[in-house]
């Protein structure tokens, strides 16, 4: 009753009586009473005034399930919301679901990570109260090669979720690292269960730094937030549910052709990498060029002095990004 309370009052300009909501929820006044207190115990500054009801003064930043329900406006995604205040890992958690009978669209959110993973499994910080840490979970009806793509669906989407948020230039290091500033701001991992010619479930795993006012020193200089950036607190639930609207809107092109030829022009227009000099890290041999953009397949297009390079997977440094030169 929380969550629809909540979206109630933001829903109202004015203040809401304890009667409508009473009819509203077949309840008694006690137990709406009891409702609003506890919403201000979660920090929502909510007025009462006497014959005339409830009023939503401020939400401060809140992650929570009954937060992150009130303001849904997506369409499938976050049919399910499961909210942790902490948790081991938000991709654990979601492949854990993703084995039994989750719907499509679940989504898993967590106040803090105690064993975040990147890319090669590197750590991820996680600290409480000033980052995004979520997993979406997916059971689409695409073929498993066509399935990595869904990472650079992802991270078009975060680009323009933030855009949506601060006056910020957003771009994305190939394939899918956020860059605010030639550092950066959100990592992107996805996972896949799947056999032979059919795809189990996948999820998408985003970090994203909101509020983080410091880094260790080990990573100051790669790393960065929201808020160093653009100086300004940022709403996370806010900020998690633009993404996803703009996720479903860029899943329904990918999921027309399995492909990116709908979304190149667009993701190429964010890409930090094109026209620079890169160095791709090769497991056999690395070879420097420069990015040209990506194919419909998601490879970026690496122009060498003799050849023109299509690279699907590993890892691209980019010179004058991440302090490189």
């Amino acid at each position: 009753m929380k969550a629809e309370i909540l979206t109630i009052l933001k829903d109202t300009d004015g203040y809401v009586s304890g009667q409508e909501l009473c009819e509203r929820f077949g309840v008694s006044r006690t137990a709406v009473w009891k409702a609003m207190n506890q919403l201000k115990k979660e920090g929502y500054e909510i007025e009462s005034v006497q014959n005339k009801g409830y009023h939503l003064v401020k939400t401060p930043d809140i992650l929570s399930k009954n937060e992150l329900v009130s303001i849904r406006k997506t369409k499938w995604v976050g049919t399910e919301i499961c909210y942790f205040d902490v948790t081991d890992s938000t991709n654990t958690q979601a492949k854990s679901l993703g084995e039994g009978d989750a719907p499509n669209g679940t989504l898993v959110v967590a106040g803090k990570q105690e064993s975040g993973r990147g890319r090669r499994g590197r750590s991820f910080e996680s600290p409480a109260g000033t980052g995004i840490f979520m997993t979406l979970l997916l059971r689409p009806e695409i073929e498993p090669q066509n399935a990595s793509m869904l990472t650079l669906v992802s991270a078009l989407a975060v680009a323009k979720g933030i855009e949506h948020m601060v006056d910020l230039p957003v771009q994305i290091k190939w394939p899918n690292d956020i860059v605010i500033n030639g550092k950066k701001v959100c990592g992107i991992l996805t996972e896949m269960s799947a056999q032979m010619d059919y795809v189990n479930y996948i999820v998408i795993g985003i970090g994203i730094n909101v509020g983080n006012e410091e880094f260790p020193e080990e990573i100051k200089d790669v790393a960065t937030s929201i808020y160093l950036e653009s100086g300004k607190h940022v709403n996370r639930a806010m900020l998690i549910e633009k993404i996803w609207e703009e996720f479903e809107d860029y899943y329904e092109l990918y999921e027309k052709t399995q492909d990116l030829s709908s979304l190149v022009k667009e993701y190429d227009s964010y890409l930090v990498n094109r026209g620079q000099k890169v160095r791709v890290l090769d497991s056999k041999e690395p070879y420097e060029g420069k990015a040209m953009g990506i194919t419909d397949r998601g490879e970026l297009i690496v122009d060498t002095w003799e050849a023109r390079r299509l690279v699907a997977a590993g890892e691209v440094s980019v010179r004058g990004v991440y302090g490189y030169v």
